[in-house]
């Protein structure tokens, strides 16, 4: 028995990083997990490794970006497995940084293209299609940085910001609907999402060396949490903040 047996879940940014790692998860408790990124060549190889471990997986090539791409996640979904149970809206980027008075507004709109707006977008679709299933479970991927704010992560910050909002803000409104919707706050992460930054590895060290353990986490790290609140084992548990940060937060 796995924790999320017969359930169906998504997960966006899945062809890398913590949703990589969440998706394979998702698989090995017995989910059917459901792919969503924009590069289909990484999103096959994962695939198959997870229908390898003997897995269940569907693929959607996916632009979080796009209304339309992400109303056709949802509804293809629910065309292949019939039901929507959960959802890990996953997918960020951190590859634009600067203050505040040196960022171009081009820049600002992509970050909250990807981080928030797309969350946004996720929760409209998902949420109606868990309110026909009589329950649902939401995790929103934020990040420390949310609660404590580092130089030159202003608009990043701002982002991560809003997801709690509409994570809380959800919780609220649909706990009637059975829908459960908790976000996570993860620290440092070995995880390519720093690769474009030419002083990306110094970034994760230094949040490293700002946690109580002195060191970054893997994505399974991340994504063992991330599986424990879709399950039932975490049944009242809702509009929650869970610190995945090493103890960053505590210092």
């Amino acid at each position: 028995m796995g924790l999320l047996d017969d359930k169906v879940i998504i997960v966006t940014g899945a062809t890398s990083g913590i949703g990589k790692a969440t998706a394979i998860e998702i698989a090995r408790e017995g989910g059917r997990v459901v792919l969503a990124g924009r590069r289909r060549e990484r999103g096959k190889a994962i695939l198959e490794k997870i229908e390898k471990e003997k897995g269940i997986g569907y693929f959607v090539q996916t632009d979080v970006t796009k209304e339309e791409d992400i109303k056709n996640l949802v509804d293809l979904t629910e065309k292949e497995y019939g039901k929507l149970d959960g959802a890990f809206n996953n997918a960020g980027v951190a590859n634009i940084f600067g203050s505040l008075d040196t960022m171009a507004t081009d820049a600002y709109d992509q970050l909250m293209a990807v981080n928030l707006r797309s969350v946004f977008l996720c929760m409209k679709y998902e949420i109606p299609k868990m309110i026909k299933n009589g329950s649902g479970a939401i995790v929103n991927c934020s990040s420390v940085v949310a609660v404590k704010a580092f130089p030159q992560f202003g608009v990043y910050v701002t982002t991560k910001h809003g997801v709690i909002g509409l994570s809380k803000s959800a919780a609220v409104d649909h706990g009637k609907d059975g829908i459960r919707v908790n976000c996570i706050l993860p620290g440092p992460i070995e995880t390519e999402i720093w690769d474009p930054l030419p002083d990306g590895n110094q970034i994760v060290k230094n949040l490293a060396e700002a946690s109580c353990l002195n060191r970054s986490a893997k994505p399974v790290e991340i994504a063992k949490p991330v599986v424990f609140l879709l399950s039932d084992s975490a049944s009242f548990i809702t509009g929650a903040l869970l610190n995945i940060d090493g103890g960053m937060t505590a210092m």
